[in-house]
């Protein structure tokens, strides 16, 4: 049985230009249908469309033929949804039956979609195509005599999309050939500026307004990537209330089965990110989980994370932390090894199951290779470098290099790194350092953390202590968020955006002193060479650097950026010395600065 449906609510989000303005809204059948040019059609039960039968024998033979197949509208990457409805009852659905409905593009190929057990005796599933044109699709049932669930088919006509959210303008997040950025589905580069909200599905961040308020902050910063955990959180035990959403928990106190409606409470905020540019980085669970769920049940909680949300443009997180043991855990060194060993096969299983290939992660203790024992599950690196302030600056540099020398070759990131605030410390010129000197190092993207976002401190009651008696500190979220170093990194960000800052490489070697092992808190430089060239001052002495190296017959013009405002002063052209060196006059403070020359002439 298929329940009909329209395009509204949470079956179809979509941006639109309407009256001029640009509009994320849910729309309406009706209003689908105009926008899309479609005619000549019921605005009734969804997209059935019947030819008529004239002939009494073409009648007749129609009364004992299958039903005619559906065809359902969308637009191209945006999500349709539709449900199934099972006339037969089991007892224990989500653990008896599991369906996939598989989609057969214009060009004939095929993706096999899970659908997802959404309560009762009901399966949904979710799907966005990639392109216009015409999509057919039949489902696929565990239980083949099942005909509700079995043998469905039906057509998808899509049409384009004409708003302007880049996700959907350009398509998911992937890596790019070079295996060194990212870039959209349509080759598009796409530049990694995360925050994190481990604990963000929670209630105690409110939905709506809470949830809606941090959302708008970061878009206006120029955030791209939202870190997010599935419900299964770390720093605490195990069905703590401190997790818990609006419905509760997202399984069941035994994990017998999900809980169905935690899932639809999420995908609201899963459904806000995406809405309005972000990418949500989803991470399963935190890592100590597979010790008390074990491989089976974590391969049950990917397959409901791939079928509910592998539609929208995500980044899958196999874990977080991958291979820390619980806190108290008494068997620590055989946690780790079996942790390590069951996120390989989950990594594996990931990229089997889901359709969309979109690039999977794991979170670590210091970096992703060392967390699964085949790191080729992974498609790309992310970084933990330490919360120490300054003390960490060795750590992170060091990671990023180590990382962009190891094969496989991937895209690295650090992934977390002294969040804001943490411990009194870690303030707005610490984030700055590792954002810069992490991106001109070669990393392609960078993840921010506030202390008091993660965990979701309220000011009435703040998140208290972690299993190991603790506290991580008190700051409120809606403080956390008005830190200086968010909206400098997002100037940092939108600086490098005016550039190809993908095709940047590190050459220490073009400014003199520049940083070694020994000596970090010295010069970085990176470029394209005889198009730009970005050196980072993490400290002013008072002789400045000197730039080297400079391309004779290449003209170039140098302004000094402000890292901390986003100011720019003007330096004029520059005139380098017979050796092909430049040294700028004094900076205007005893601050980081950033020296930028541009190709002229």
């Amino acid at each position: 049985m298929i329940h009909s449906e329209t395009f509204g609510g949470r079956d179809l989000t979509c941006a639109y230009n309407t009256s001029g303005k640009n509009r994320m809204d849910s729309i309406t059948r009706r209003s689908f249908l105009e926008k899309a040019g479609v005619s000549s059609i019921s605005l009734g039960t969804i997209a059935e469309r019947h030819e008529s039968k004239c002939a009494s024998a073409q009648e007749t033979r129609a009364k004992h033929a299958a039903p005619p197949a559906l065809t359902r509208y969308a637009i191209a990457r945006c999500v349709t949804e539709w449900a199934y409805s099972s006339g037969k009852a089991y007892a224990d659905p989500f653990n008896e039956v599991e369906l996939d409905v598989v989609f057969t593009d214009p060009q004939g190929r095929e993706q096999r979609v899970p659908a997802f057990w959404a309560g009762e005796q009901v399966w949904r599933v979710r799907y966005a195509p990639a392109a216009p044109g015409r999509y057919t699709y039949r489902t696929v049932s565990s239980d083949p005599t099942n005909p509700d669930l079995h043998g469905q088919n039906g057509a998808l006509e899509v049409s384009a999309y004409a708003g302007d959210n880049p996700l959907r303008q350009h398509g998911p997040v992937r890596v790019a050939s070079d295996h060194l950025h990212f870039e959209h589905e349509d080759g598009e580069p796409f530049f990694w500026l995360g925050d994190t909200w481990w604990m963000g599905l929670c209630s105690r961040l409110r939905w709506p307004e809470d949830f809606q308020t941090l959302v708008a902050d970061r878009v206006r910063k120029g955030f791209t990537v939202i870190q997010i955990i599935a419900g299964l959180y770390p720093d605490m035990p195990a069905f703590d209330p401190r997790g818990a959403n609006e419905a509760g928990f997202p399984w069941e106190t035994d994990y017998a089965r999900i809980n169905p409606r935690y899932f639809d409470a999420a995908d609201l905020r899963i459904q806000y990110l995406v809405e309005h540019g972000l990418a949500p980085c989803i991470v399963a669970c935190w890592g100590y989980f597979l010790p008390w769920m074990g491989v089976a049940k974590l391969k049950q909680h990917w397959r409901n994370l791939i079928a509910r949300w592998g539609a929208y443009p995500v980044i899958w997180c196999l874990a977080g932390e991958g291979t820390m043991p619980y806190y108290l855990s008494k068997t620590k060194a055989e946690d780790a090894a079996l942790q390590k060993r069951g996120w390989t096969e989950l990594g594996r299983y990931v990229r089997s199951v889901d359709p969309f290939h979109h690039p999977i992660t794991i979170h670590p203790g210091d970096s992703a290779r060392t967390q699964v024992e085949d790191p080729s599950v992974l498609d790309f690196d992310m970084l933990q470098t330490g919360h120490s302030d300054r003390k960490s600056i060795p750590r992170t540099v060091n990671q990023v290099l180590g990382s962009l020398e190891s094969t496989p070759r991937m895209p690295v990131l650090v992934g977390e790194v002294c969040y804001e605030g943490i411990m009194e410390a870690s303030r707005q010129e610490v984030q700055r350092f590792m954002f810069w000197t992490s991106i001109l190092n070669g990393a392609r993207g960078h993840t921010y953390g506030a202390n008091g976002i993660w965990q979701v401190n309220t000011a009435d009651h703040p998140y208290g202590p972690s299993p190991h008696g603790h506290s991580w500190g008190d700051t409120p979220w809606d403080t956390a968020a008005k830190l200086p170093g968010s909206e400098q990194i997002g100037l940092g960000k939108a600086l490098l955006m005016r550039y190809p800052w993908w095709r940047f490489e590190a050459h220490p070697e073009w400014v003199d002193p520049h940083w070694s092992k020994e000596h970090c808190d010295l010069p970085y430089a990176a470029g394209i060479p005889g198009e730009v060239r970005f050196v980072f001052v993490p400290q002013m002495t008072f002789e400045t650097p000197k730039v080297k190296g400079l391309e004779s017959g290449v003209v170039y013009e140098a302004f000094l950026f402000d890292p901390a405002s986003g100011k720019r002063h003007d330096v004029g052209q520059v005139t380098p010395d017979p050796t092909g060196a430049w040294q700028p006059s004094l900076l205007p403070t005893f601050a980081d600065w950033v020296i930028v020359l541009e190709k002229t002439a």
